[in-house]
């Protein structure tokens, strides 16, 4: 059943906002990130440019890895089709890869390449997807990534007069373990959940810094014993301020870091739960390894699986529709707005 949205953000208007426009987007090897890439290249082929930040050692192994782990997957495969023997020239005009890293300033791009590209002068749109989703993660790894990645990011962002919107994908399960309906509001610095508690910033940066160089200063200590001591530890201060684990602990921080920082750009916070497989277009069900409630799917699509208990009146959400209607939805004037991923389901095919 195809669900009409509610407001003027017709499917005309959004697929129009994204012509001409430049884009960024971190994370864009993971599975949101190149669901997103391939959605806008299919939607809007006349979108500018959209520049992919990714981990490597130089220019050519930044091209490679987003050959092989973005636009490589059978995910692009209608894209392929529609432009043929023309798809890599395709690729090569829209997508800039870019060596970097969440974790530096100007995530380790030499100012010299970023003036020789245009990057912080021609984006229009920034699209935080970068974060490590491990429940269990190294305290001083979830935090390089969850904490310091967003600061580094909006750090970037003032550096690019012509932004219009900076849009961070959070999580639903930053509002920990509740039941009943869960307000979205953007959270306070310092806030926590549990009654009684302040949290700083600062100083869980300095636990973690110090607790890794008093374990890298025992000659005892093993690398597996470092990190299981900084997984305990990621999962001893989530608990102290009421969070379930390390992971919803961090991106919580990391929302703070955003609206401490005021970005002097709209804000746009979107907060999806569990991602599963592609609902249609462009390759129905696809999925990229096993997260969350994949297993349980999987095992019912083998016969493995004979039933399960489920609320069929829960909402779905078409997470990668989302966070293209949300760049549209911010309030302007604003610097901050939080939102949940709304239920538009089939508004962009």
């Amino acid at each position: 059943k195809k669900i009409k949205m509610v407001d003027t953000l017709s499917e005309e208007k959004i697929i129009g906002y994204f012509k001409n426009k430049s884009i960024l987007i971190t994370g864009s090897t993971g599975f949101l990130g190149k669901i997103l890439v391939e959605k806008i290249l299919r939607v809007q082929p006349d979108v500018k440019k959209i520049y992919l930040p990714v981990r490597a050692v130089d220019a050519a192994a930044a091209k490679h890895r987003v050959e092989t782990e973005v636009v490589g997957k059978e995910l692009f495969g209608l894209l392929r089709e529609k432009h043929g023997d023309g798809f890599q020239s395709f690729i090569g005009v829209k997508i800039v890869p870019l060596a970097g890293d969440v974790m530096r300033e100007d995530f380790g791009v030499d100012s010299e390449t970023l003036r020789e590209l245009r990057v912080t002068q021609e984006l229009d749109v920034i699209v935080n997807g970068a974060a490590t989703t491990n429940f269990y993660e190294r305290y001083d790894v979830a935090l390089d990534v969850n904490v310091m990645g967003v600061k580094h990011m909006c750090n970037f962002a003032k550096k690019c007069p012509n932004l219009k919107v900076l849009l961070h994908v959070s999580t639903a399960y930053v509002a920990g373990e509740k039941q009943g309906l869960v307000q979205e509001r953007p959270f306070k610095n310092g806030e926590t959940l549990l009654e009684g508690t302040h949290l700083d910033i600062d100083t869980e940066l300095r636990l973690a810094k110090d607790l890794k160089k008093q374990l890298e200063a025992d000659v005892d200590s093993s690398p597996k014993a470092e990190r299981k001591a900084m997984k305990d530890l990621g999962l001893t201060r989530a608990r102290h301020f009421g969070w379930p684990n390390t992971y919803v602990f961090t991106k919580s921080m990391g929302e703070m870091v955003l609206g401490q920082l005021q970005c002097d750009v709209p804000v746009v916070i979107v907060r999806p739960s569990i991602i599963t497989s592609v609902q249609n277009d462009p390759l129905p069900g696809w999925i990229e390894g096993t997260r969350t409630i994949d297993t349980i799917v999987i095992g019912y699509a083998k016969q493995n699986l004979a039933y399960f208990l489920a609320d069929l009146n829960l909402t779905m959400d078409v997470v990668s529709n989302v966070v293209l209607c949300m760049q549209l939805r911010y309030i302007p004037g604003n610097g901050w707005l939080s939102v949940q991923s709304s239920p538009v389901q089939e508004s962009v095919q």
